[in-house]
């Protein structure tokens, strides 16, 4: 079922220079199934040396891209957007083997991250400037937008497709030139991804992926940190690991976009349509398993309508079908590793231990294979327990009651993080009012899915700042030159 029609799709080497090159030193990184833990592929295993040489290719395509016109650069991502779609059964494929999701998920990805080529391929001609009236006379001022340069992307795992496109398509768009490195779980889409670009016409150079394991990507990363002919820096994961990309930048003043830790609060009051508010959080929180950075974390339901919420939701957690992704009834597939499902499970120990009681779940499936773990709702979580203040990144609803709106307000905003938050009441007055006073990027207004390649993604506080989508996304690859042209009279 997960065989690929396009064979040729599955790549196993670095692209630098528009050329398929093996690892350095010979050293591999395997690549396996999460539903079995069996071998799907070895790629290489990138040192320094190889991080650089994608910057000496990237470094030398950058002048030739960025002076090719904006609308060239449109076209050759229009035919990229058309051939990720015409594979798109292929990459969906690719994705559940690697990263485990059901297919119709996976399948669903790769239409999401085309979404963004074809966005940015028509924002590419939009990059305008301004013409500034002048104070005097005899002169002309002008402010022009520029790509910044080489920029290196470093992208997660949870969604090997879109993430890649949410962070290339912009950087191309804008006349940039790109070197990236993939998750080690999931390198196969990006590599795949990547051969579409080059199929579609990007120039050699202008685009290239190197692939590292955990142990080697601070080497990797680092070389590119200390270039300075590397001028930005996109990555999507911890906020641990974003203060140390920040910190690093500093001596080379690179900019940054950073899409970091959340742990997003879904709030349903008491005046709130429970049956939605139950539809919503299952559309939010069992989207890829939850793993997903914008998944509710801390679900807040008013004492009023807390029984009934929790009745649905708990039959309708109950009835999800967790299997591989080879079996298309399949809607929640494995965790993406070991230490995800050992994180879960801690999390929900903790919870039981403080006084939570586990209303359905709770447990690993190991009938199933060795990381799944069974669809979870917990019943009176409170803000000492793990799963209140980590991200829980997996199928856990911890549910809190509360019976006020300034209390559960305060409660929402008590973390260091501030991605997103959901929250549901058919009260015009306090929709502006909380979705105000929440301090977060992203807000579900009776809503759970969120994502769109035309709204703004991005966090505040702990979460990161710089925005990816929307017309802002094309503006975090840009800079503004300022002309000012005199003796024209």
């Amino acid at each position: 079922m997960l065989t690929l029609s396009r064979p040729d799709l599955q790549h196993t080497a670095h692209f630098i220079a528009g050329e398929w090159r093996a690892g350095a030193d010979g050293r591999l990184l395997d690549v396996s199934d999460p539903a079995s833990g069996a071998l799907i592929a070895q790629v290489p295993d990138a040192d320094a040396g190889t991080a650089r040489a994608a910057v000496d290719a990237a470094h030398a395509a950058f002048p030739a891209w960025r002076r090719t016109p904006a609308k060239e650069r449109a076209r050759i991502l229009k035919r990229w957007n058309d051939l990720v779609l015409a594979n798109q059964q292929d990459l969906g494929r690719l994705i559940s083997r690697e990263q485990g999701k059901p297919l119709a998920e996976g399948i669903g990805e790769v239409a999401y991250a085309a979404s963004y080529i074809e966005w940015f391929a028509e924002e590419a001609t939009r990059a305008n400037g301004d013409l500034i009236p002048a104070p005097v006379p005899g002169r002309r001022m002008f402010a022009v937008r520029e790509p910044v340069g080489v920029v290196a992307a470093i992208t997660p795992w949870n969604f090997p497709a879109a993430m890649i496109a949410r962070k290339i398509a912009p950087a191309l768009a804008a006349g940039c030139t790109v070197v990236c490195k993939p998750a080690e779980d999931t390198p196969l889409t990006s590599l795949a991804l990547v051969a579409l670009a080059a199929e579609a016409g990007v120039p050699a150079g202008v685009l290239n992926i190197v692939t590292a394991s955990r142990e080697r990507t601070p080497e990797l990363v680092d070389a590119w940190l200390d270039d300075a002919r590397v001028r930005k820096i996109t990555f999507t994961g911890s906020t641990p690991v974003g203060k140390h990309l920040a910190r690093r930048s500093a001596d080379t003043l690179k900019k940054l976009s950073l899409e970091l830790g959340g742990n997003a609060p879904f709030v349903v009051f008491e005046d709130a349509d429970v049956e939605a508010a139950v539809e919503g959080l299952m559309a939010a929180k069992f989207r890829n398993g939850g793993q997903t950075c914008v998944c509710p974390n801390r679900v807040f339901v008013h004492q009023a309508v807390h029984a009934r919420f929790a009745e649905l939701l708990v039959a309708r957690v109950a009835s999800l079908r967790v299997g591989a992704a080879s079996n298309e009834a399949s809607q929640i597939g494995p965790m993406i590793n070991a230490r995800a499902v050992e994180k879960i499970e801690r999390h929900v120990q903790d919870a039981a231990a403080r006084g939570a009681r586990v209303l359905t779940g709770g447990t690993r499936l190991p009938a199933l294979g060795p990381n799944y773990f069974a669809p979870t709702v917990l019943e009176d979580a409170d803000a000492t327990m793990a799963c209140a203040c980590e991200e829980t990144f997996g199928p856990v609803v911890p549910l809190t009651r509360f019976t006020g709106e300034a209390e559960v307000v305060a409660q929402a905003n008590a973390t260091p993080f501030g991605l997103a938050a959901y929250f549901y009441t058919q009260d015009v007055r306090r929709i502006w009012r909380v979705a105000d006073a929440l301090e977060v990027g992203i807000v579900g207004i009776n809503e759970g899915a969120l994502a769109a390649e035309a709204a703004p993604f991005g966090g505040v506080k702990d979460s990161g700042y710089g925005r990816e989508g929307s017309v802002h996304g094309l503006d975090d690859y840009l800079h503004t030159k300022y002309l000012c042209q005199g003796q024209l009279d």
